[in-house]
């Protein structure tokens, strides 16, 4: 059967924020009475997270639980939701709280106007409480704009809204892998192809269990090589 809308949730040890962000989740959405499925991409984590999502949710034909036993990563976590998801319309979202739940709806309303709607903390309203991660992420995301001069505030989040069809009738290999970098070139295909793309506020509060994957100098010159990989298939024509 197909939904009308399929939230993408990729997990790796989130087996406290997972029930969390699933029952706020359904608190947002069942008031809007859509169809919708939460997609729950669990890379084997070795907490326990998807056996959470079982027993919790294991009758709630809203939950999708699927478990990746080869390989791992976000992007390409990401990507398998996609392709296995039934919505006509994807949300992609973080399993930490960054992402607020309650800002779905209406970037789900927005893509009645707009092919690509993002979650931005670089326009006015948006923020973090880690101010620290919102100026290195301010300055980075100032230099993604330099170099490939588009207009898009907000590269890095991965909270986002768009059609499925539109996501799938991209170039999925020459985008979804390594880490939140799959962002950047999702947003870069899309300007390319002269989508219109929204930016709407959020504000990221800080994670409430566990800890953050993201270690600063790694994930910095990770995303510094694809940026250049990426500045070098466009001068190729190769990304579109």
């Amino acid at each position: 059967m197909t939904k009308q809308l399929s939230i993408i949730l990729p997990t790796y040890n989130e087996k406290e924020n997972i029930p969390e962000l699933i029952d706020a989740l359904h608190a947002v959405l069942e008031p809007w009475q859509w169809a919708y499925e939460l997609v729950v991409v669990d890379d084997n984590s070795p907490d326990g997270t998807a056996a959470v999502v079982r027993e919790k949710y294991g009758d709630d034909p809203r939950v999708k639980l699927l478990v990746r036993t080869e390989g791992r990563g976000l992007a390409t976590a990401i990507r398998y939701g996609i392709e296995r998801a039934d919505g006509e319309t994807i949300v992609c979202m973080d399993t930490d709280f960054n992402h607020d739940p309650a800002m779905i709806p209406q970037m789900v309303k927005f893509l009645e106007f707009y092919d690509m709607v993002i979650g931005s903390r670089f326009v006015m309203r948006g923020g973090m409480e880690d101010k620290f991660r919102q100026f290195s992420s301010g300055v980075y995301n100032l230099g993604i704009r330099l170099l490939f001069r588009t207009p898009v505030h907000e590269n890095l989040s991965g909270f986002f809204a768009m059609s499925r069809e539109k996501i799938l009738s991209m170039p999925l290999d020459d985008i979804f892998y390594g880490y939140g970098d799959y962002f950047i070139r999702l947003i870069m295909v899309s300007w390319q192809r002269g989508y219109n793309i929204l930016e709407i506020p959020v504000f990221y509060r800080l994670r409430m269990y566990g800890h953050s994957k993201t270690q600063f100098v790694s994930t910095f010159i990770q995303y510094t090589r694809a940026l250049l990989s990426l500045r070098l298939k466009l001068w190729q024509g190769r990304m579109k």
